[in-house]
């Protein structure tokens, strides 16, 4: 069941960015040009999505547990870190250059464009980059103390 359900997810998700014109990377990076050919659709697309969340996470979450699992899974972390703010920083400008994020590319790789393929390649080495260098960093750092 959680599988059907991670697929109807995705499926929604997925036409709902290709529906908005969010998996075309010009979109997007219009949106970021203010001074040029200024796109407001995409603060529009994530507006509605802020709506939507708001008043989704109230409503399954006045629940006592989620439908598929045994507890919700809530971040507990609040704080404001380097690794937070780096890689949300980093995440902004590489949206701003590409004109994707990942929930814009994986929809769009099925049009077939060389440029989606190789942003997703980037992205999926760009992942166990990270986690090699973390990994690294903790290694480190433990052998320090």
């Amino acid at each position: 069941m959680k599988v059907i359900a991670s697929y109807v997810i995705g499926l929604v998700f997925g036409l709902g960015i290709s529906f908005s014109g969010m998996a075309n990377p010009a979109k997007v990076v219009n949106f970021f040009d203010v001074a040029g050919t200024w796109d407001p659709s995409l603060g529009l697309v994530m507006g509605g999505a802020v709506i939507v969340a708001f008043f989704g996470y109230r409503l399954v979450l006045a629940r006592p547990a989620p439908v598929l699992e045994m507890a919700f899974q809530i971040p507990t972390n609040r704080k404001l870190d380097v690794r937070l703010i780096g890689g949300a920083a980093l995440f902004g400008v590489g949206w701003g250059i590409a004109g994707f994020c990942p929930g814009g590319a994986l929809p769009a790789l099925g049009t077939g464009r060389i440029e989606v393929v190789l942003f997703v390649v980037s992205l999926i080495a760009g992942i166990f980059a990270a986690n090699r260098m973390m990994k690294f960093t903790l290694k480190r750092a433990a052998e320090i103390r």
